[in-house]
């Protein structure tokens, strides 16, 4: 649990940091601060930590590891807010707001860190407060640099009211104590009768009843709040998980639901049949055709259009037919994607559940829920992965050029459909490999259904490899002249492009 009003105002009594100087700051995740302070001598690290269900601020002694790379928040206070002096540090009523004023020598700065479960930030303003910048960006709080800042009312609590709010004691904590190393300030578990390991730096025992308040709770969250953690992050992940079943369950449902339409394709040829047999009983005033169905006997109405011909009525009727049939196999393969995607959340969703590393935890819930448009991609166009062989193709004249510049080499293969525009295909080359006929296949029907040629259905392509092509001067973008060229004719494959869509790489 976060720390409440009270807990908060007994922390901040003994941070004492007023009148001090804010020396260092480091953001060592994505949920936690850390601020360097230094008074007449003496050095603090006060910890401020946003993570749902142990919102909190204290003083620490354990080492605060850096972030890999430099976080946007982090370099903001490190060009604005290093160096001021903290001029007074209070909770804004019992609202579980702390107010920091803050002053250098030519600006004054407000810091407000809301240590609130389910809305926790810190707000950086100037003295008008406008806001500066922010830990978490909510645009919709306008909680975004340029915003103005509404701080909290304090609203009056009644003794009855605040003792709700008990300061804990924290007696749960393993009495043997932390043991600080002395030499380097992180805190190790104490060894039998306090002795150190050969080579560490000289440990003392500090039983929790000698323990400060903000030791307790450094020590306390320590042991617990990967816990705590963890189960925040199980709960996001519960939500996260049923709502994209629920969506893909949906649409599951819907791709059934037009097969079960389809399935009627032999009706639709059977009524196309009793058209033409019965065409001559068309009447010009009705819009539709009565007649005697010859395998079930009834008399049944079809619909059709006076104003044409038999022939074109029941031309009618094998269009849908056609269709129908296509466009089943089409969904068969989509309901079986559909089926393994929800497979694979399953899957996905029992691993993170076994996961304990809540780091690793939060990695696989972002990895889930990125937009495909901020997943950096390693080569333009679109990417397949089959039985060994990584074949790359360009949709666009920019992603035919991109790929020739820096993504093929010369012993690659090229295939172009001939007289149509459209995009390259790739063969990537493989040592002492000769490109077998079914991955030639494969690409030339990539090559045809990514070119103007697609309506075709049928186009003539060349190949050859990447060395033997010529960049044509003064020509669009991407256009180049082959040479040593072989010719081979395509008809789309639609089975074979089926296959290929489950060998796409992101």
């Amino acid at each position: 649990m976060s720390l409440n009003c009270n807990e908060i105002n007994k922390v901040l009594d003994e941070l004492d940091i007023e009148a001090s100087f804010i020396q260092q700051i480091v953001q060592p995740g994505y949920d936690s601060m850390a601020l360097y302070c230094y008074k007449n001598g003496v050095s603090k690290t006060v910890l401020i930590c946003l993570a749902a269900g142990a919102c909190r601020i204290h003083t620490t002694r354990r080492k605060i590891p850096k972030n890999d790379k430099p976080l946007r928040f982090m370099e903001f206070l490190k060009s604005r807010i290093k160096g001021c002096r903290i001029n007074s540090c209070r909770q804004i009523g019992y609202e579980r707001v702390i107010k920091l004023d803050l002053t250098n020598s030519q600006e004054h700065f407000f810091m407000f860190v809301r240590l609130w479960s389910a809305a926790a930030n810190i707000i950086v303003t100037d003295e008008n407060l406008k806001v500066l910048d922010v830990f978490y960006r909510r645009p919709k709080k306008n909680e975004v640099s340029g915003g103005v800042f509404v701080p909290p009312e304090p609203l009056p609590k009644s003794e009855e009211d605040l003792s709700r709010f008990p300061v804990r004691t924290f007696d749960e904590l393993d009495e043997s104590g932390d043991a600080w190393d002395a030499a380097s300030g992180t805190a190790s578990r104490t060894k039998a009768e306090g002795s150190s390991s050969e080579g560490e730096g000289p440990v003392v025992a500090r039983p929790a009843g000698s323990l400060s308040f903000c030791e307790k709770i450094d020590r306390w969250y320590g042991e617990h709040a990967e816990r705590l953690s963890r189960e925040a992050l199980l709960e996001q992940a519960q939500k996260l998980y049923t709502s994209r079943r629920s969506r893909m369950e949906a649409a599951l449902k819907k791709l059934e639901g037009k097969r079960e339409a389809f399935l009627l394709a032999e009706q639709w040829k059977h009524q196309g049949d009793l058209v033409l047999s019965y065409g001559h009983l068309i009447k010009p005033e009705l819009s539709y055709l009565e007649c005697v169905d010859y395998d079930t006997g009834n008399t049944i109405r079809i619909p059709v259009d006076p104003e044409k011909s038999t022939q074109k009525n029941a031309e009618f009727y094998y269009d849908k037919y056609k269709k129908a049939l296509s466009g089943l196999d089409d969904l068969e393969h989509d309901i079986s994607r559909a089926k393994k995607d929800i497979l694979a959340l399953e899957y996905a969703y029992d691993a993170l559940l076994k996961e304990p590393n809540p780091l690793r935890m939060q990695q696989m819930i972002r990895q889930q829920t990125k937009p495909k448009q901020q997943i950096a991609k390693k080569h333009p166009g679109i990417g397949y992965e089959v039985k060994g062989w990584t074949i790359l193709a360009g949709r666009d004249a920019d992603e035919n050029d991109e790929l020739l510049r820096h993504h093929v080499k010369g012993a690659d293969m090229w295939l172009h459909a001939r007289d149509w525009p459209g995009g390259y295909v790739f063969i990537k080359a493989r040592p002492g490999k000769t490109v077998p006929l079914e991955i030639l296949l494969d690409a030339g029907n990539l090559a045809v259904y990514y070119s103007k040629a697609r309506k075709a259905r049928t186009a003539d392509l060349y190949y050859t490899q990447v060395k033997y092509l010529r960049r044509a001067k003064n020509a669009p973008k991407g256009t180049v002249l082959p040479s040593q060229e072989k010719n081979i004719c395509i008809t789309l494959d639609e089975e074979r492009l089926r296959k290929l869509e489950d060998c796409k790489k992101e």
